[in-house]
């Protein structure tokens, strides 16, 4: 019952994150909307090429920014985008729209690809499997750039990127010899393939409350299904649009994105319509599981009625033939029988007998 208690609370804190203090607020302004991590602003940096990597952890910006001139990819990558100087300061460096900045720090944005021309603005939804089968999610946006990406997390659960990091560190495959538009690649199919744990969660989950409904379905069931249904929902919302950002990236003829790489991104629309089936399927089975729930209370109810009512059946007869026998009328013919207590007894077993056998026959027990 905890577990069903806390998964319902985080379900719904996904939901209720306030964007009211924008109200009234002109465009571009910037207002911090999402949770603040307990730690401070992490930056670091990777630049690399084929035959060097540059790769630092920084406090300020300038620190970081200083010794990336040259040939290579520069990837920038925040941890933390409550820092409103800081983002101004990114803002500046690298010329970005104040409409850009502005979504960086509300954390609340639907996933969706914007075009600004020198660079594409990305924003996705970074799911991890968490405790007790629940699932964390956090923002996460992109720039892209002709030379350089930068990524912008929330910083609250650290990210999905560490393969990336080590094959960029270990040299292995295309990416040290590519661009930044496959290193975009990688990154979100890192994020795509953590949406797959996140899916496999729930389905134990929703696997679990089969077979608890099958047996001893109660209302502690009904709150399980009410809350992995809001987590499916959630899920639903994170998933559907990275099929359109997606499909922007493969189709788009942004000369940000490589001829080459486009057929990676392909790769990754497959496993986004994937997920997509998946979280469909687990959304009709759960409407299903409800469905069946309120049967099963229904059925139980009935059985319970029909018993009673049987019950209650039985004892109509007895108790008038009791309540004959208990008036009080001084003249009963049958009172000066010597067995006359015992003839009553039979009769009533006999009643009760014979009603049982019928019902019975007639399948009602």
């Amino acid at each position: 019952m905890k577990r069903t208690t806390s998964t319902s609370r985080t379900a719904s804190h996904r939901f209720t994150k306030k964007r009211s203090v924008k109200t009234g607020l002109p465009p571009g302004s910037l207002v911090h909307i999402g949770e603040k991590p307990s730690e401070a602003v992490a930056i670091s940096v990777m630049h690399y090429h084929p035959e060097a990597l540059n790769e630092r952890h920084c406090r300020t910006l300038d620190e970081c920014l200083g010794q990336t001139e040259g040939d290579g990819v520069t990837w920038l990558n925040v941890e933390g985008v409550h820092d409103l100087e800081l983002i101004r300061g990114l803002g500046e460096r690298f010329s970005l729209h104040p409409l850009v900045l502005e979504d960086l720090v509300n954390t609340v944005q639907r996933p969706k690809i914007e075009d600004y021309g020198t660079y594409l603005f990305i924003v996705l939804r970074m799911l991890q499997p968490a405790d007790e089968r629940d699932f964390t999610s956090e923002q996460i946006s992109l720039i892209l750039g002709p030379d350089f990406l930068c990524t912008f997390q929330e910083g609250l659960r650290g990210d999905v990127f560490e393969s990336v990091r080590e094959r960029i560190r270990n040299g292995k495959g295309k990416i040290r010899a590519m661009g930044p538009d496959y290193l975009a690649y990688a990154l979100i199919d890192a994020i795509v393939d953590s949406y797959f744990s996140v899916i496999e969660s729930l389905g134990e989950k929703i696997v679990e409350m089969e077979e608890e409904l099958a047996l001893n379905p109660d209302t502690g069931t009904l709150q399980q299904i009410n809350a992995i249904k809001k987590e499916i929902i959630y899920l639903r919302k994170s998933v559907w649009p990275v099929r359109e950002v997606i499909s922007f990236l493969q189709r788009d003829d942004t000369p940000l994105i490589g001829d080459g790489t486009r057929i990676f991104y392909r790769d990754i629309y497959d496993h986004t319509i994937q997920v997509i089936d998946t979280v469909e399927t687990y959304r009709d089975l759960l409407s299903g599981m409800l469905d069946l729930y309120l049967s099963s209370i229904s059925n139980r109810t009935n059985e319970v009625m029909k018993f009673l009512t049987v019950i209650g059946t039985i004892f109509m007869p007895l108790t008038f033939l009791a309540g004959v026998y208990g008036m009080n009328f001084k003249h009963l013919p049958e009172l000066e029988w010597r067995y006359g207590y015992f003839y009553l007894w039979g009769i009533m077993l006999v009643l009760s007998i014979s009603m049982i056998a019928y019902f019975k026959k007639k399948r009602w027990l």
